[in-house]
Order: structure tokens, then sequence, then C-alpha cells
């Protein structure tokens, strides 16, 4: 019998043997018995046999053992897709090219996507990337193995760094800053428990669900596409070399020459160019972290005696209220300004009637959009507090805050009301607070406002009936944070009779009434109309009650911690908010009165303007506190 040192199969009805595929074949890749090379055109050639065996009698010489060649087995399912695609193959070849459409698609997507929504516009996919190029004649370098696994971890590359984006354009949506990858894994769970109080626990629950397979989704998918592509350069070898020469060659002219469309660049380098952005806002972080230990522990009161401090308010009921969102855009805004601008000149003038004058200014927020305790922690520390590290840097420390100033004199009682606290709040320490009245603390049985656990209302009068109008020995000082201006602003509550608000139950039809968050939420519009009604409602809420309970010796202070969101308060918007200072006795006002501030509760456009961590100093030397510095 003879004996064949090479098996060759028959040949196909078009006369080419099975065995001398005309595909490209490396050399140092051996072909696998029974699995048929890739084509031209990068693909396995089609076959007149559902599965390429020999087609004279008996078993072809190169078959499997049952055990290899069984159903479910890899050779069993390669020859099933091979016999679809001979039944097939004009089906076969459009779901081979969409794939490998929709491969570079996702590829250079990825590579040209930008990190805020602003800049999402078709015109920023029209330009070359340089990862592509380099990563294309890495790839034609490698030999298999290696370029399946240098293929498989660009992708997931490719993944983690769209992720990353999409983290950039929420948080800079909502927060007016990127996602910082050392400090804000935390706020996740904060933008969780947001969706469940504005849209519901079921919503809340699928929407976190979602995002995780997302995530994984996008990682596996972007890796799948980055081994396929890889795959077609090393099946058209030289072809894919020439072509990764002449975009080498096209980027460099764009990029010497600064040849651009639509007023981009062509040649690009975003997709390393973000990744180098998180890198130094990584480095950046964990050096910042140091010098603000040090800047902390550096105070220009922290040794001063509390019989030093604040000598020109003694007697005096001293009240720090923040509004949530009352910014700029409130005031200024053409939708939201003329409900708001009447709200503040009603406010003044029914003011003035009692007795109150005021003087208002704008301070900038260390925040936007979100993260209020950061804006509450600057205003009272006299630090500047931007980030989620440096607050738990100030708060863990004993930097002296404006509301422990007065607890230290042991002349004020201290208390805080809090009806957005809903869990252990150990800064309460910090912030010199001798009581803290939390949302459970108050005896509300009304119901909730999306995010807000009550109405701003219903907060001020349970202040009075628990703290405000209690008689006692000492003044009070108090910290008072309002929430109804919280997003989503759907529903908002409305002002009732001060006499009916009881337990709260009188809101229940309220709430029921009210617009609900899922109608407004996509709507820049209707917030920016819905915001400017909650700010209403709460500038509404905090003078009615200085009329009704103010006295000869109660001072106000109030003001927002941050601006709204940008769907609210525009790109590229400010972060100024308004603060006012509210009081009978005519000294009080004049203590300010180099401050050149505006009369009135709404500060002019060219009113000054501070950092609000400049409030602190300014306020403690203005009421005669004697400065006893500390260093770092």
């Amino acid at each position: 019998m003879p004996v064949f040192t090479r098996f060759r199969r028959p040949p196909t009805a078009g006369g080419e043997p099975y065995g001398e595929a005309s595909g490209p074949h490396e050399p140092d890749e051996p072909r696998e018995p029974g699995v048929v090379e890739p084509d031209d055109t990068g693909e396995a050639p089609e076959t007149t046999s559902g599965t390429g065996a020999a087609t004279g009698a008996g078993p072809a010489p190169d078959a499997r053992p049952a055990a290899e060649s069984g159903p479910g087995t890899r050779t069993a399912r390669l020859a099933h897709w091979r016999a679809w695609r001979t039944r097939h193959p004009r089906a076969a070849l459009v779901l081979r090219r969409t794939t490998t459409v929709l491969a570079a698609v996702l590829v250079l997507g990825a590579l040209l996507l930008p990190n805020t929504f602003v800049a999402l516009e078709p015109s920023r996919f029209a330009r070359i990337p340089a990862e592509a190029v380099i990563a294309a004649v890495l790839l034609l370098c490698l030999p298999r193995v290696a370029r399946l696994v240098a293929a498989a971890l660009f992708g997931v590359g490719l993944g983690v760094l769209t992720v990353l984006n999409l983290l950039d354009m929420g948080f800079t949506e909502y927060l007016g800053r990127g996602f910082n990858v050392v400090l804000d894994w935390g706020l996740l769970d904060d933008a969780h428990a947001y969706v469940a109080d504005s849209m519901g626990g079921a919503a809340a629950a699928w929407a976190a669900v979602g995002a995780v397979l997302l995530v994984v989704l996008l990682l596996v998918v972007m890796a799948l596409a980055a081994v396929r592509l890889g795959e077609l350069l090393a099946a058209h070898r030289e072809r894919a070399a020439r072509g990764a020469l002449m975009a080498a060659t096209v980027w460099m002219t764009c990029m010497a020459l600064g040849v651009q469309t639509f007023g981009l660049p062509i040649a690009t380098r975003s997709a390393s160019g973000a990744l180098e952005a998180q890198a130094h806002r990584v480095v950046d972080t964990l050096r910042d972290e140091a010098a603000f230990a040090k800047e902390a522990k550096a105070d220009r009161f922290g040794a001063t005696p509390g019989a030093q401090l604040v000598p020109g308010l003694r007697g005096k009921d001293m009240i720090f209220t923040f509004i949530e969102s009352y910014g700029r855009s409130a005031i200024e805004d053409p939708v939201t300004a003329p409900g708001v601008d009447r709200t503040l000149d009603a406010g003044t003038k029914a003011l003035a009637e009692k007795g109150f004058r005021a003087k208002s200014g704008w301070l900038t927020s260390a925040t936007y959009g979100g993260s209020s305790w950061l804006g509450h922690s600057t205003f009272l520390s006299g630090l500047w507090v931007d980030n989620q590290q440096r607050y738990r840097t100030v708060t863990a420390g004993d930097h002296l805050t404006l509301t422990k100033a007065f607890q230290k004199t042991g002349d004020w009682d201290t208390v805080g009301v809090m009806p957005g606290v809903q869990k252990a709040w150990p800064e309460s320490e910090w912030y010199g607070l001798d009581k803290v009245y939390d949302a459970f603390d108050v005896g509300y049985r009304g119901p909730k406002f999306s995010w807000s656990t009550m109405p701003d209302q219903y907060a001020l009068e349970a202040f009075q009936r628990l703290e405000h109008g209690r008689k006692r020995d000492k003044p009070l000082m108090a910290e008072i944070i309002l929430t109804s201006s919280h997003q989503p602003w759907a529903p908002i509550p409305r002002m009732v009779g001060w006499d009916e608000v009881g337990d709260g139950s009188v809101y229940d039809g309220i709430e029921a009434s009210g617009v609900k968050a899922p109608d407004i939420i996509a709507d820049s519009t209707r917030s920016k109309e819905e915001y400017g009604k909650s700010i209403e409602y709460s500038v509404t809420s905090l003078t009615q009650w200085l009329e009704r309970y103010g006295t000869d010796d109660t001072v106000l202070v109030f003001l927002g911690d941050h601006q709204p969101l940008a769907r609210v308060s525009g790109d590229g918007a400010s972060r100024d908010v308004p603060v006012s200072v509210v009081a009978k006795d005519p000294k009080v006002l004049d203590a300010i009165g180099d401050w050149n501030w505006t009369e009135g509760l709404k500060p002019a456009e060219d009113a000054p303007v501070w950092r609000m961590s400049s409030f602190r100093d300014r306020f403690l030397t203005a009421y005669g506190s004697t400065p006893h510095p500390t260093t770092g």
C-alpha cells in the first residue's frame, strides 16, 4: 500500500484542493486538523461539504475520535457553523462584514469619545486617533497568541476608559467636575439613594443592576471587538502594514500643519490625553491630602479664648441657615428670576414692616450641583473643602468652625436642625452642636417630597416648637439645613397656615397632587420652572418664620450651599450663591457696613463676590473676635 507523507483532501467543486487554501497563513502557526484557514477576506472560505471531510468512502484520515467530535464539542460547533455558512453564504457574508464594521465603530468610538456632554458632537468622531495607529502596528508585529492577549487587554482598557468618560460626563453634569477615581466611589451610594428617593426603590435597584451589567458587557464586547480587528489585521498583514504606514504619515502631517475639520484637529490623541488627565488627578489628590492636612492645622482663631470670640453678638439668638441649591441662577436666569426676585422683594418689604433690615452679597461655593456638605463645611470652617478627602481630614481635626466658636464661649446653647440626616452623623461634635435634630427627631408624620424628608415650613415650625420658642437661660445658636429645594424639584410642598402644620399629615394631599420627578427630570425648561418654585417656597418659609417668631435679638444669616446642576444653571455657570444677614438691631448690620453689601434680601449683580471660605474670618472679625493663631 502506498505511504502518504501528506494528506491531501479531494478538490472542491471549483477544483481547488482543501489542503491548499489560498488565504494568508503564518508559518509558525500550524493548521488545526479539520479547521479551514481564512481566505483573503479574513474569513474562512465556504465549502461544499458541511464538515469539510473527504468525500470518499469511510472516515477521513484526520477525523477526530468520537470523544472529540461529538455534539457540543468545539469541532462539532465549528462544523455546524461551517454548514450554516455553506447553506446561507450571502447572509454569512453580511454578518461577517456587519460584525467587523461594528467592532471598528466601537473601538474608534471609544478612542474618540469625549468626557463631557457639551463636546458630544458628530465632528468629534471625524478624526484620526494616534492610539489606533500605534495599536495596529503593535498587533501586526506580534505572533498569534501574544496578539490575542494584547488585543483583549487593549479592548478591556478601552472599556475602562469609556466607563471613566461616562462617569466624567455624569459628574460634570451634576457636580461641575470630573470623576475622581480615588475619592468619588463612595458618592455612587449617594447617587443610588437619590434615584431611590426620586424614582422609587425598584427603579433604583434596577438602575444599579443595569449599570453593573452594562459595565461588564461593555468590557467584554470591547475586548471581543479589539480581538476581531486584530485578527483581521493579521489576515491582511501586508495590506494592513501599508495602511498603518499611510495613516501614521497622514496623522503626523496633520499634526505638524495643524489641519482641522469643524474647528477640531484631525490628528488627535484624546484617549491617551484622557488617561493622562486621570493620572494627574490621582497624583494631585494624593499630594493634596498631605498639604491640606497641614493647612487645616493652621487657624487664625484656633487659640482664641472663648471670652474673646464674637463679643459683638452677646445676647443674640444666632441662626445660620443653608437653603439647598440656592444659587445665583435663581436670581438671574430668565426662567427662574421673575418669581424668585418677586419673592425676595416681597420678603424684604414684609420683614421691614416688622423692623428687620437685611444686607446681601455673593459667595463662591466650593461645590456645584451637589455634595452640599462641602459647601457647609467650607462656609463654617474658613477652609476650602472641595472634595471628600478634604472633608474627612477637616472633620477629623479640631479646626474651629463658626458654629463651634459660639459653643466655645459658653454663652450659647447650640443646636442643629438637619432634616436631611437619616443616619449617624458624628460630624456634629466638630461643628460644635450640643443637640442635633435629624429626620426622625422632629415628630414628622407626613410624606417625603422626593429626596426631602419634610417640607421646610415643617422643619422651621418644629425648630420653633422644640428650641426657639422655649424659655432658656442662654441665647440660642442654631444651624438649620432646609431641603425642599433639593433636586429633582418635584413634587414641591406649598405653604399652609402655620397653625395647620401639625404633625405634617396635612401635606399628604399636597404631595399626592404634585408634579412627579419623571415628568420633569429630562426637561431642562420644566426643571428650571420647578426649581424656581422650590426656591420661592424655601425663601418664603424662612422669611415668614422670621416675621412670625423673630425677636429684637434674632440674627439670621442665610445662604445657598451651591448652584443647581447644569441642566438648570447652564453650562459654564458660576459657582456663586447669595448670602444675607438679617437683624432688627442696627448695630448688627452697622458692624458689616464696610462689606459694601446690597440693602435687602437680593444682592445686586455687582455686589462683592468672596470665596465662601473667607466668610468665617470676616464674620468673626466684624463682631469683635481677637485672633490667636495656631500653626500647623
